[in-house]
């Protein structure tokens, strides 16, 4: 990988097609279970906190919060927790409860725990088998849509990646269901039909990560396969009431952004197959149900006084979510604290943790009260004051929007048509449509804010979310009937693409956390584009706006849109002058070019504004994608070369044939996105669903990228680094291992 590395606006080095046919040979299955190697030191564990209470949805005493999995992540025999919970048990239950008794009733040494998980657990992954795509066609018609050489042979390739990404229930490796009967017990949730995997350590099918991944299905024309992902959601929906964040019975107390509806809609649009809403729409009303009945509630309007039914995410959780435990235990427990959390506001903690894993931003300044408190290296802090539950998201409530009057047009007409029903969704959907208008949307700044319950206003960070109304339909008349408001809409998408190499961030806060900036998601590129396809065409005729001789495009954003001053953006890095751009001024629009910008593809006269940024965001996401797959070993045989070993050891990809990442960095297109709890994921099923929907939507207007050169982006970050650490102000980051060792001593001190 090459997080963190900053990009540079000079050595660039062209990506040049050699012109060939693509190739038409179907892509081998591979597949290969990582089998964690656990290494520990043989001394005894630090003192624990007491348990969390047991989760009535997750019973297990293996795999669901208890002494077992707190003890199994306090000896950090894997770096990652999610891998102890993915791996099936090679016993039964009862003898592996057995085994773990045998030692822990006194004092727990870190080598008896490596021989727990040796002997009694088998390989993170194994209830899933790759499966064979005999219907798989490597020239998909949407190709003949993307005419340049390159970009069209890297398309196919992309295409060619569901191959690697396609799984069914292995069920020869099954654990019987339930936790006392059986040879073995496992976390996974067997699914009835194939599915496609995001990739890494997300071995299972994911619910929001879907609408992205069916997205590219339906242009690779796998529409089978996009079939079995609905109709394992409808069995989910059956079995549970709700689809689930994952299919792992960790995940069963929470869901992710409803994006079923749409899924649906997408799939019987791209293939005209209605047979399957006889089944679907009657599940459909089940999923709404249940985000009426469990995360909904009546907001009244400190603006007009009115009340509204809105929707939120909050997860009813007391105790550190499984896949995650050691992080959340850390956060809870941070021995830094001068007054220790207690248990109540330790499991008010965790609910706020497992609802932010239910945005789907987990974790992002957006719902945190103190976003910078810690600094960038130490986020915990920050995520104490997280403030989920109390915001009204405008993300959700769009997409809950969308869903009812999609519903209301199926029930208007065809062999489903139900007039109560299209009246009902069609009332539900006016409501929530006022409620988003009124609370939500800022018409001074041009923009749309969560609502904050706790402080009863909106919230001033601007975010990525502001884009979901247009996307879903809901355009205030502000901006519908005036060009100056629609553009000054996304005015800061406007200055990205001039001020910074990559695409738009979550957030203009670097605070350390994945889902705000550095890091640009490909969700949020997808969902910007189709909110500027939404724009009616009286209002994006005209050029884009520039701004005058002495100012950036940061002069053209209304005033406290961003609510950040020009000099507290995110820096962009410059190779060679050891420094990022100036940050205020015409000087800060690095990426600006004569009608476009680097990477932005090429203008075309009488191209309007809304137009333009399209085709610059879209040129400038297939650059992310491209150039750092290609940067990390990825080639293409007669049509890209492989960089050689010594630029690909800048990147540690000597041995690695190319990743495609699930997020990517505002300043470098060469990198993967960083922060989080975990280590930046390659596959990746977003990642590649919104590259072939780019492809095929703006195939005509895409150009070969200039990808940085790599030697001089090395070259550079080494001269920088010798002289850029004077004066840093955040709080170093601290090893696990040392936060354990102190937490068990304040344990102790607790008892």
């Amino acid at each position: 990988m090459l997080a963190g590395v900053p990009f540079a606006l000079c050595f660039i080095q062209a990506v040049r097609a050699v012109p060939q046919a693509a190739s038409s040979s179907t892509p081998s299955v591979v597949v290969s279970t990582a089998v964690a190697s656990a290494s520990a030191l043989s001394s005894a564990l630090s003192s624990q906190v007491p348990l969390p209470p047991v989760q009535p949805w997750c019973p297990s005493e293996i795999f669901c919060a208890g002494r077992l999995l707190q003890t199994v992540n306090l000896a950090e025999v894997y770096t990652d927790p999610k891998t102890i919970v993915d791996k099936p048990t090679s016993k039964s239950s009862q003898q592996v409860l057995s085994d773990f008794a045998a030692f822990s009733n006194g004092t727990v040494v870190e080598g008896e725990i490596v021989s727990l998980v040796d002997s009694d657990f088998r390989g993170e992954g194994l209830e899933l088998e790759a499966v064979t795509l005999a219907n798989f066609n490597a020239n998909p018609a949407f190709l003949n849509n993307v005419p340049d050489p390159l970009l069209k042979s890297w398309s196919q390739t992309v295409h060619g990646f569901w191959t690697q990404l396609i799984r069914a229930t292995n069920e020869s490796a099954l654990c019987p269901e339930g936790t006392e009967l059986g040879s073995c017990e496992s976390s996974f949730v067997p699914l009835n039909h194939t599915f496609v995997i995001p990739g890494g350590r997300f071995r299972e099918q994911y619910y929001w990560d879907s609408y992205w991944i069916i997205q590219g299905l339906i242009q690779s024309e796998l529409y089978d396969i996009a079939n079995n992902t609905l109709q394992n959601f409808m069995d989910e929906i059956e079995l549970f009431g709700f689809i689930p964040n994952g299919g792992r019975i960790y995940y069963l107390n929470r869901s992710q952004p409803p994006m079923f509806i749409r899924m649906l809609s997408d799939y019987v649009s791209a293939t005209n197959d209605t047979a399957i809403l006889s089944r679907a729409l009657p599940l459909a009303e089940a999923e709404l149900s249940w985000w009426a009945t469990n995360r909904t509630l009546s907001v009244t309007s400190p603006y007009t006084n009115k009340s509204y039914a809105m929707a939120h995410y909050a997860v009813d959780n007391s105790a550190p979510r499984p896949e995650s435990y050691l992080t959340d235990y850390l956060t809870a427990n941070d021995p830094t604290l001068s007054v220790p959390l207690n248990e109540s506001q330790r499991a008010d903690l965790y609910s706020e943790l497992a609802s932010g894993a239910e945005t789907g931003w987990d974790y992002s300044s957006r719902f945190i009260s103190q976003p910078l408190l810690g600094g960038s290296n130490n986020t915990n802090p920050a995520l104490r004051t997280l403030n989920v539950k109390s915001n009204i998201p405008t993300c959700l409530n769009s997409i809950l929007y969308k869903a009812h009057t999609i519903l209301e047009d199926f029930y208007s007409s065809g062999s489903y048509a139900n007039s109560t029903l299209a009246s009902s969704h069609q009332q539900t959907a006016s409501q929530l449509r006022e409620g988003i208008l009124d609370l939500l949307w800022d018409k001074s700044k041009l923009a749309f804010y969560d609502f904050n319950l706790t402080s009863q206003s909106r919230n001033s960070i601007y975010t990525a979310a502001t884009f979901y109304p247009f996307w879903n339909g809901i355009i205030p008349n502000e901006v519908v009937s005036s060009s100056s408001n629609a553009f000054g809409f996304f005015s800061a998408l406007n200055m990205v693409l001039n001020r910074y190499n990559g695409t738009m961030p979550v957030t203009f806060l670097d605070s350390g956390l994945q889902w705000d900036a550095p890091n640009a998601w490909p969700p949020h590129q997808y969902i910007a584009l189709e909110a500027l396809r939404a724009l009616p065409a009286n209002v994006t005729s005209a050029g884009l706006p520039t701004p005058s001789g002495s100012q950036s495009t940061f002069d053209l954003i209304p005033a406290g849109q961003i609510n950040l001053t020009e000099d507290a953006l995110p820096g962009q890095f410059i190779i060679n002058t050891a420094a990022n751009a100036t940050k205020t001024g015409p000087g800060a629009d690095v990426s600006t070019l004569s009608g476009t910008v680097v990477n932005g593809g090429n203008a075309t006269e009488g191209e309007g504004w809304a137009a333009a940024l399209q085709r610059e965001l879209a040129n400038r996401y297939f650059a992310s994608a491209l150039c750092s797959w290609h940067a990390t070993g990825g080639s293409i045989p007669n049509v890209l070369p492989r960089l050689s070993d010594q630029e690909l050891n800048v990147t540690q990809s000597v041995n690695n044939t190319g990743n495609m990442f699930e997020k990517f960095s505002i300043g470098d297109v060469d990198s993967s996105g960083s922060g989080g709890e975990y280590t930046v994921q390659a596959g990746f099923g977003w990642t590649n669903g919104v590259v072939l929907w780019v492809a095929s939507v703006y195939g005509q207007v895409l150009v070969a990228p200039h990808c940085p050169d790599l030697l001089a982006i090395a070259n550079s970050t080494a001269s920088t680094s010798k002289t850029s650490n004077s004066g840093a102000t955040d709080v170093p980051a601290i090893s696990k291992s040392v936060i354990l060792a102190a937490v068990g001593v304040l344990a102790a001190l607790l008892a």
